[in-house]
């Protein structure tokens, strides 16, 4: 970003997400100072690029949140429109080094450029870039992807760092066998928390939402969409509570048979609730 005059004898600019100053004059000038001069700290050019930081950062967070719900939905993602965003830094950020599917669903790829006439260039699992122009793009999420292990693999050898957590986002396989008329996971069930209010607490850091006595997740998968649910107490409780089981339900708020559920939804609703039960409280001792 260009350095714009401030105060006398300062210029300032955004350098990575921060305000930063320097000399305009004498011997220094030119060179970028340690800390913010004081006479700088309530300057109007100075509080107005700290305004457009805290924009960029929530700007950069929704386009990663927007990507992350185009991957966990599998969703078809139109060229034309990641062409239209990727000159934008925190799209391309975001987008960058993503997996992605075009009309073959076979030929896997890591994104890396997205021209204006809306050809992607990839680099695909035998190290070739190729350029691909398909009506519609897929993120697609890691438990659909039959060969994730020789991706994760391909992926580090290139060096590959995703801002989604996609190729390396944990992943639960549904298991065989499930009793037909079964609705609830316990696997992760009976994690104590202090208080009710520090096991929501968590949810929402994770970024789940927290409806009534449930952590919930919403998932489209295998076009339909379904929600996953932990219990976490009643609201307002304020004694120790314990996390409760998994369940997941259609759009019309029936619960599904774990024989119903699809792959990602059945993935991401583990994931949930092994998250939310990973910050239980441990005992300590002989007897923990």
């Amino acid at each position: 970003m260009a350095w714009v005059a401030a105060g006398e004898g300062y210029e300032i600019a955004l350098v990575e997400g921060r305000v930063a100053a320097r000399s305009s004059k004498g011997r220094a000038a030119g060179r970028q100072l340690k800390t913010l001069p004081k006479a700088l700290k309530d300057h109007p050019e100075v509080d107005r690029l700290r305004r457009l930081a805290e924009w960029l950062d929530r700007h950069a967070a929704a386009c990663v949140a927007k990507v992350d719900t185009w991957m966990v939905s599998s969703l078809p993602v139109p060229t034309a429109l990641l062409a239209r965003v990727w000159p934008d830094e925190a799209w391309q950020s975001a987008l960058r080094d993503l997996a992605v599917v075009g009309d073959d669903p076979d030929e896997v790829g890591f994104l890396r450029d997205a021209t204006e006439s809306g050809e992607l260039k990839v680099v695909n699992l035998d190290g070739e870039t190729v350029r691909l122009s398909p009506r519609t793009v897929t993120l697609p999420h890691p438990v659909l992807l039959p060969d994730l292990e020789d991706v994760r693999d391909f992926a580090a050898e290139l060096g590959i760092v995703q801002r989604v957590e996609q190729i390396h986002r944990a992943t639960w396989r549904k298991p065989a066998g499930l009793v037909a008329t079964a609705t609830e996971v316990r696997d992760y069930a009976g994690g104590v928390f202090p208080t009710r209010f520090s096991l929501a607490a968590r949810a929402t850091g994770l970024g789940y939402r927290v409806s009534g006595g449930y952590a919930t997740c919403n998932v489209r998968d295998t076009g339909r969409g379904t929600e996953a649910a932990v219990w976490i107490g009643e609201p307002y409780y304020d004694d120790e509570t314990t996390t409760g089981a998994l369940t997941w339900h259609g759009e019309d708020g029936r619960a599904l048979p774990l024989a119903g559920v699809g792959p990602v939804a059945w993935s991401e609703g583990m994931r949930m609730a092994a998250a939310l039960y990973a910050g239980r409280k441990i005992e300590e001792g002989g007897e923990a």
